[in-house]
């Protein structure tokens, strides 16, 4: 890490996306629902897999629940 071509950005990037990560946790939507991947620009395999990762990671946890209960809430 810190081998970003905009100086430290990745740096301060992965900072804000554990920081979120701690947010998502607090308003119960869980921290699972966000990944950062170190990625090259030149590594399409590397993207499709991290696409594939998240995109599996989405259907196992299911709708977002806030949303869910805001239906609930609705329909009653």
């Amino acid at each position: 890490m810190g081998d970003c071509h905009f100086l430290e950005g990745n740096l301060r990037a992965k900072e804000r996306v554990e920081y979120t990560k701690k947010l998502l946790n607090e308003i119960g939507l869980g921290e699972g629902r966000l990944e950062m991947f170190h990625i090259g620009a030149s590594d399409a395999p590397l993207f499709a897999e991290a696409v594939e990762i998240m995109t599996n990671r989405a259907k196992e946890l299911g709708p977002n629940p806030l949303k869910c209960g805001a239906e609930k809430a609705e329909a009653a």
